[in-house]
Protein backbone atom coordinates (compact mmCIF):
# COMPACT_ATOMS: atom_id res chain seq x y z
CA UNK A 1 0.00 0.00 0.00
CA UNK A 2 1.77 3.15 -1.04
CA UNK A 3 1.31 6.04 1.66
CA UNK A 4 -1.59 8.55 0.93
CA UNK A 5 -2.30 12.17 1.86
CA UNK A 6 -5.89 13.11 2.89
CA UNK A 7 -8.59 15.05 5.58
CA UNK A 8 -9.95 13.28 7.99
CA UNK A 9 -12.14 13.70 10.76
CA UNK A 10 -11.61 13.54 14.44
CA UNK A 11 -14.68 11.66 16.09
CA UNK A 12 -13.25 10.97 19.51
CA UNK A 13 -10.37 12.68 21.99
CA UNK A 14 -10.30 10.91 25.21
CA UNK A 15 -7.99 11.35 27.88
CA UNK A 16 -6.79 7.81 28.75
CA UNK A 17 -4.77 8.84 31.46
CA UNK A 18 -3.53 12.75 33.08
CA UNK A 19 -0.69 11.97 30.27
CA UNK A 20 -1.91 9.85 27.36
CA UNK A 21 -5.06 10.99 25.19
CA UNK A 22 -6.67 8.68 22.76
CA UNK A 23 -7.56 9.46 19.13
CA UNK A 24 -10.30 7.89 16.83
CA UNK A 25 -10.03 9.42 13.09
CA UNK A 26 -12.61 8.77 10.34
CA UNK A 27 -11.89 8.78 6.83
CA UNK A 28 -12.60 7.07 3.04
CA UNK A 29 -12.50 2.96 4.10
CA UNK A 30 -10.06 2.64 0.93
CA UNK A 31 -7.84 5.59 2.14
CA UNK A 32 -7.41 4.79 5.63
CA UNK A 33 -6.61 1.11 5.03
CA UNK A 34 -3.48 -0.28 6.72
CA UNK A 35 -1.68 -3.37 7.97
CA UNK A 36 -1.09 -4.30 11.48
CA UNK A 37 1.78 -2.71 12.90
CA UNK A 38 1.72 0.38 10.43
CA UNK A 39 1.80 4.58 11.44
CA UNK A 40 0.41 7.37 10.01
CA UNK A 41 1.23 11.31 9.83
CA UNK A 42 -0.32 13.94 11.07
CA UNK A 43 0.20 17.38 9.37
CA UNK A 44 0.59 19.96 11.64
CA UNK A 45 1.23 22.38 9.23
CA UNK A 46 3.00 21.81 5.58
CA UNK A 47 6.28 21.67 6.90
CA UNK A 48 5.96 19.51 10.28
CA UNK A 49 4.73 16.14 9.55
CA UNK A 50 4.50 13.62 13.51
CA UNK A 51 4.81 10.00 13.79
CA UNK A 52 2.34 8.10 15.64
CA UNK A 53 1.42 3.96 15.40
CA UNK A 54 -2.06 2.76 14.58
CA UNK A 55 -3.36 1.57 17.40
CA UNK A 56 -6.15 -0.48 15.93
CA UNK A 57 -6.56 -3.04 13.29
CA UNK A 58 -7.92 -2.52 9.91
CA UNK A 59 -12.08 -3.06 10.33
CA UNK A 60 -12.93 -1.78 6.73
CA UNK A 61 -14.93 0.74 8.10
CA UNK A 62 -12.29 4.00 7.81
CA UNK A 63 -12.37 4.07 11.51
CA UNK A 64 -8.97 4.06 13.48
CA UNK A 65 -7.44 4.86 16.92
CA UNK A 66 -4.01 6.61 17.91
CA UNK A 67 -2.71 6.76 21.66
CA UNK A 68 -0.84 10.44 21.63
CA UNK A 69 1.78 10.76 25.04
CA UNK A 70 1.07 14.22 25.70
CA UNK A 71 4.71 15.97 26.25
CA UNK A 72 3.89 19.68 27.79
CA UNK A 73 7.21 20.80 27.43
CA UNK A 74 7.65 19.42 23.66
CA UNK A 75 6.51 22.26 21.33
CA UNK A 76 5.03 19.32 18.28
CA UNK A 77 3.10 17.88 21.50
CA UNK A 78 1.60 21.24 22.96
CA UNK A 79 0.50 22.38 19.26
CA UNK A 80 -0.78 19.25 19.05
CA UNK A 81 -3.23 18.72 21.64
CA UNK A 82 -4.08 22.55 20.79
CA UNK A 83 -4.77 21.54 17.44
CA UNK A 84 -7.34 18.27 18.88
CA UNK A 85 -8.72 20.54 20.69
CA UNK A 86 -10.61 23.12 18.47
CA UNK A 87 -10.13 20.93 14.95
CA UNK A 88 -12.77 18.47 13.53
CA UNK A 89 -10.36 17.69 10.57
CA UNK A 90 -6.93 16.69 10.52
CA UNK A 91 -4.53 15.97 8.01
CA UNK A 92 -2.61 12.34 7.57
CA UNK A 93 -0.43 10.58 5.93
CA UNK A 94 -1.09 6.62 5.74
CA UNK A 95 0.16 4.35 5.87
CA UNK A 96 3.75 3.88 6.79
CA UNK A 97 6.06 1.47 8.51
CA UNK A 98 7.56 -2.51 7.52
CA UNK A 99 6.74 -3.29 10.81
CA UNK A 100 3.85 -5.40 10.09
CA UNK A 101 2.26 -8.67 11.11
CA UNK A 102 3.53 -11.52 9.29
CA UNK A 103 0.51 -13.35 9.03
CA UNK A 104 2.00 -16.36 7.05
CA UNK A 105 4.33 -17.01 10.24
CA UNK A 106 2.76 -19.29 12.99
CA UNK A 107 5.59 -18.68 14.71
CA UNK A 108 4.31 -17.11 18.84
CA UNK A 109 4.59 -13.75 19.42
CA UNK A 110 6.57 -12.01 21.81
CA UNK A 111 5.59 -8.54 21.92
CA UNK A 112 7.55 -6.13 24.02
CA UNK A 113 6.65 -2.69 24.34
CA UNK A 114 7.29 0.54 26.40
CA UNK A 115 5.07 3.41 27.12
CA UNK A 116 2.67 4.29 24.02
CA UNK A 117 4.76 1.55 22.14
CA UNK A 118 1.78 -0.49 23.31
CA UNK A 119 -0.34 1.28 20.52
CA UNK A 120 1.35 -1.04 17.85
CA UNK A 121 0.94 -4.19 19.57
CA UNK A 122 -2.57 -3.32 20.35
CA UNK A 123 -3.26 -3.21 16.79
CA UNK A 124 -0.99 -6.40 15.94
CA UNK A 125 -3.21 -8.18 18.83
CA UNK A 126 -6.42 -7.51 17.46
CA UNK A 127 -5.15 -8.51 14.23
CA UNK A 128 -4.26 -11.83 15.70
CA UNK A 129 -7.22 -12.50 17.42
CA UNK A 130 -9.22 -11.92 13.99
CA UNK A 131 -7.33 -13.78 11.82
CA UNK A 132 -5.20 -16.14 13.92
CA UNK A 133 -6.84 -17.08 16.88
CA UNK A 134 -5.21 -19.62 18.11
CA UNK A 135 -1.18 -18.17 17.38
CA UNK A 136 0.73 -17.99 20.48
CA UNK A 137 0.98 -14.25 22.03
CA UNK A 138 3.37 -13.30 24.81
CA UNK A 139 3.11 -9.43 25.57
CA UNK A 140 5.44 -7.57 27.93
CA UNK A 141 4.71 -4.19 28.36
CA UNK A 142 7.09 -1.38 30.39
CA UNK A 143 6.29 1.86 32.03
CA UNK A 144 7.96 3.71 34.83
CA UNK A 145 4.74 2.89 37.20
CA UNK A 146 1.83 0.91 37.41
CA UNK A 147 -0.56 4.15 36.27
CA UNK A 148 1.18 4.53 32.73
CA UNK A 149 0.00 1.25 31.78
CA UNK A 150 -2.93 3.30 30.33
CA UNK A 151 -4.73 0.72 29.13
CA UNK A 152 -4.06 -2.17 31.09
CA UNK A 153 -7.67 -3.79 32.31
CA UNK A 154 -7.61 -4.65 27.91
CA UNK A 155 -4.59 -6.37 28.18
CA UNK A 156 -5.96 -8.17 31.28
CA UNK A 157 -8.97 -8.74 29.83
CA UNK A 158 -6.87 -10.50 26.34
CA UNK A 159 -5.08 -12.77 28.75
CA UNK A 160 -8.30 -13.91 30.86
CA UNK A 161 -10.46 -14.35 27.89
CA UNK A 162 -7.76 -16.09 25.03
CA UNK A 163 -5.88 -19.03 26.68
CA UNK A 164 -3.17 -18.14 24.34
CA UNK A 165 -2.21 -14.83 25.38
CA UNK A 166 -0.09 -14.02 28.11
CA UNK A 167 0.62 -10.42 29.90
CA UNK A 168 3.72 -9.35 31.50
CA UNK A 169 3.38 -5.94 33.19
CA UNK A 170 6.66 -4.15 33.81
CA UNK A 171 7.25 -1.57 36.22
CA UNK A 172 10.11 0.38 37.35
CA UNK A 173 8.83 1.64 40.45
CA UNK A 174 6.88 -0.95 42.81
CA UNK A 175 3.68 -1.11 43.01
CA UNK A 176 1.29 1.27 45.33
CA UNK A 177 -0.90 -2.23 46.00
CA UNK A 178 -0.80 -5.48 45.14
CA UNK A 179 -2.00 -6.14 41.27
CA UNK A 180 -4.15 -9.78 40.71
CA UNK A 181 -2.37 -12.22 39.08
CA UNK A 182 -3.27 -15.63 37.31
CA UNK A 183 -1.13 -17.72 35.07
CA UNK A 184 -1.56 -15.72 31.94
CA UNK A 185 -1.15 -12.76 34.34
CA UNK A 186 1.89 -11.39 35.87
CA UNK A 187 4.23 -8.65 37.23
CA UNK A 188 7.47 -7.87 36.99
CA UNK A 189 9.25 -5.02 38.58
CA UNK A 190 12.57 -3.62 36.90
CA UNK A 191 14.26 -1.60 33.58
CA UNK A 192 12.54 -4.20 30.72
CA UNK A 193 15.73 -4.89 29.14
CA UNK A 194 16.68 -6.47 32.73
CA UNK A 195 13.71 -8.09 33.38
CA UNK A 196 13.94 -9.73 29.90
CA UNK A 197 17.44 -10.92 30.87
CA UNK A 198 16.03 -13.08 33.53
CA UNK A 199 13.10 -14.38 31.91
CA UNK A 200 14.60 -17.19 30.39
CA UNK A 201 12.56 -16.92 27.07
CA UNK A 202 13.81 -18.69 24.23
CA UNK A 203 13.11 -15.86 21.53
CA UNK A 204 14.69 -18.22 19.02
CA UNK A 205 11.06 -19.77 19.03
CA UNK A 206 9.31 -16.44 18.61
CA UNK A 207 8.36 -13.46 16.30
CA UNK A 208 10.00 -10.77 18.02
CA UNK A 209 8.13 -6.79 17.83
CA UNK A 210 9.48 -4.39 19.94
CA UNK A 211 8.03 -1.17 20.22
CA UNK A 212 9.64 2.08 22.30
CA UNK A 213 12.54 4.45 22.56
CA UNK A 214 15.86 3.39 20.07
CA UNK A 215 17.40 3.34 23.77
CA UNK A 216 14.43 0.79 25.08
CA UNK A 217 14.71 -1.41 21.91
CA UNK A 218 18.29 -2.14 21.54
CA UNK A 219 18.86 -2.83 25.35
CA UNK A 220 15.90 -5.40 24.66
CA UNK A 221 17.84 -7.00 21.85
CA UNK A 222 21.03 -7.12 23.64
CA UNK A 223 19.40 -8.64 26.63
CA UNK A 224 17.44 -11.24 24.44
CA UNK A 225 20.33 -12.11 21.86
CA UNK A 226 22.56 -14.49 24.31
CA UNK A 227 19.34 -16.15 24.81
CA UNK A 228 19.53 -17.10 21.52
CA UNK A 229 17.11 -14.18 19.51
CA UNK A 230 17.09 -14.90 15.72
CA UNK A 231 17.73 -11.90 14.44
CA UNK A 232 15.80 -12.49 10.84
CA UNK A 233 12.55 -12.81 12.79
CA UNK A 234 13.11 -9.39 14.64
CA UNK A 235 11.34 -6.40 13.68
CA UNK A 236 11.01 -3.12 14.93
CA UNK A 237 9.98 0.66 13.20
CA UNK A 238 13.36 2.05 15.01
CA UNK A 239 15.78 0.28 12.64
CA UNK A 240 14.29 2.44 9.68
CA UNK A 241 14.03 5.63 11.83
CA UNK A 242 17.60 4.81 14.08
CA UNK A 243 19.69 2.13 13.31
CA UNK A 244 22.32 1.50 15.20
Amino acid sequence: MSAKTLTCQVTEVEDLNPDVFGVTLQGRAEAMRHAPGQYLELGLDEQTWVPFSIASAERGDGRLELHIQHWPERDNSARLRELLQVANQLTVRLPGGDCVLDLDSQRPLLLVAAGTGFSQMKAIIEAVLEHQPEREVSLWWAAREHRDLYLEPLARQWALEHENIHFHAVTEMPLQEEMTSSERIHHHQGRIDQVLASANLSPQNYDVYLSGSPGMVYASIDALAPQGLDQSRLFSDVFAYAPR
